[in-house]
């Protein structure tokens, strides 16, 4: 206890931190309660749920923090509007309870609200149909504990839509409903994510790839791991070990030499990063294709356009756009659009991998767009599917399994009631964010930009800023950023290598030509 105490003061996630961290799953004298495998939106909630609890937890990824899926989503939290036309009701219910719990208490200065518009193109009965489901949408988000943190639907005319959005086509709509959601960094949620359960005593360490499980009969007990790093490899002993390892789920499972009771089916969705001066709107989109739904999201200085929905059998680490998803995408938007969008106004494109669940029964593949924990091997807890909203109730779900198995009586989750680190404090932070410009002598803008990011954490980079003015200038072709967020993130973010900062703890590598 005094040692989770000790290492609960600590929330860097620097080089020194990760070999502390290393040093300590590898000794061969400790057990842990928990070791997850995967550092995704799932298994860094996981990690945290269980620390929480009490339990010593452990927490490999063979890469980056959320280099995988977590990283390359729509950037939205959100209930999910086009599950309600299919009468899921539960999973769009449970993801916007989510949703106003991570804008109101666990990520305030990551989770935003974002307003979109729905496009109606047919008279009355469209208008009746949708807004009745923009109202339930709107009435599930408002019986949970706590408030949702934004506004409910509002129709619009269609002087209204044009003077909202005018570079619509004036022929593309009869009008419209406006409706919020919430949007996130993704990348950087999981890696403050991880670093949220570091700081309670979570043992996590980043570029080190398990390569097998350690078994006592049919019992997993551990795994072997391999340090990338340094190429050393050591085994970590645990009591549960959890399988948050998303599209890579088979893979993993294939390590036991057990077939697990369902299959994880790679679906490929890309998105396009387009200048935000490219067409005026005070609003995202959502848009009806013949498939699913188009979103167009505000990004700061951008806008996201996507997504597809595509088989993928092939890397499942480096997922690409082919020129057809690419022209798929602007089809469709450009078919609302007074002006056309061309291939030379595609500043940034990202792929990722949705771990949609295909099950081997008619009756285990309608869970493909919901999640599922098994204990199919003892010692081996697999959670897999889900939605990135919905990471918190998964994670948990997970956790409990790995609780039933374990002796003694464990506490329940306690994550709805964890923010993240660089949450608490952050609305006061906001309040004074002119004085704190003016005492560091940086643009209020730069201190609004910091905030967001890193919510009352930004006084350590600012911090860094007081002792070597230099970090105060913005990055060489990405002045969205400063120096100094580069040295931060690799001395607290846990960032190893430059494509972890340019990928993941900034977004520069989609944001910039």
């Amino acid at each position: 206890m005094a040692e989770q105490q000790s290492s609960a003061r600590s929330a860097r996630l620097g080089a020194e931190e990760r070999q502390a961290a290393i040093r300590h799953l590898a000794d061969p004298e400790r057990e842990l309660d928990v070791l997850v495998i995967g550092g995704g939106i799932v298994g860094t909630g996981a990690a945290l749920d269980a620390v929480t609890r009490g339990l010593s937890t452990g927490m490999l990824e063979a890469r980056d923090w959320g280099s995988g899926t977590s990283s390359r989503s729509s950037k939205l939290v959100h209930g999910g509007i086009r599950y309600l036309e299919q009468l899921n009701f539960s999973l769009v219910h449970e993801a916007l309870i989510e949703r106003g719990l991570l804008l109101q208490r666990l990520a305030p200065h990551l989770v935003k609200p974002v307003k979109f518009l729905y496009p109606l193109t047919k008279p009355v009965v469209e208008r009746v149909y949708v807004g009745a489901g923009m109202l339930l949408y709107d009435l599930f988000a408002r019986t949970g504990k706590r408030p949702p943190g934004v506004p409910m639907h509002r129709h619009l005319s269609r002087r209204q839509v044009q003077r909202a959005i005018p570079s619509l086509k004036a022929n593309a709509f009869r009008g419209g409903l406006s409706y919020y959601d919430a949007q996130v960094d993704d990348a950087r949620y999981v890696s403050t994510l991880a670093r949220t359960a570091a700081s309670y005593g979570a043992h996590v360490a980043n570029r080190v790839r398990v390569e097998g499980f350690l078994k006592v009969g049919q019992r997993v007990v551990g795994v072997t791991a391999r340090d990338l790093l340094t190429d050393e490899v050591f085994e970590v002993r645990a009591k549960q070990v959890v399988n948050a390892t998303g599209v890579w789920t088979d893979d993993t499972q294939a390590m036991v030499g057990e077939r697990g009771q369902f299959k994880v089916r790679a679906s490929k969705g890309i998105h396009l990063v387009v200048p935000r001066d490219r067409f005026q709107s005070t609003m995202g989109l959502l848009l009806r294709t013949e498939k699913s739904v188009l979103f167009v999201i505000p990004w700061g200085r951008h806008w996201l356009i996507g997504t597809t929905d595509t088989d993928w059998d092939l890397d499942k680490a480096h997922p690409a756009a082919t020129a057809t998803d690419i022209e798929y995408l602007l089809a469709h938007v450009n078919s609302v659009l007074a002006v056309q969008l061309t291939r030379d106004d595609v500043e940034g494109v990202y792929a990722g991998l949705r771990p949609l669940l295909a099950g081997e029964s008619d009756q285990t593949s309608k869970l493909s767009r919901e999640h599922v924990v098994t204990h199919s091997v003892p010692g081996l807890v697999v959670v897999a599917g889900g939605k990135w909203t919905t990471y918190r109730v998964m994670a948990k779900d997970a956790i409990d399994a790995a609780a039933d198995a374990l002796d003694g009586r464990i506490p329940a989750s306690i994550t709805e009631e964890v923010p993240l680190l660089g949450a608490e404090g952050y609305h006061a932070a906001w309040n004074k964010r002119g004085k704190i410009a003016k005492a560091f002598a940086v643009h209020p803008a730069r201190i609004e930009h910091l905030l967001n990011r890193h919510g009352v954490l930004a006084n350590e980079v600012l911090d860094l800023i007081r002792d070597r003015p230099e970090l105060a200038e913005p990055l060489p072709g990405a002045d969205d950023y400063l120096e100094a967020e580069v040295v931060y993130a690799a001395s607290h973010e846990g960032a190893l290598h430059l494509d972890d900062v340019l990928t993941r703890r900034t977004r520069i590598s989609i944001e910039a030509w």
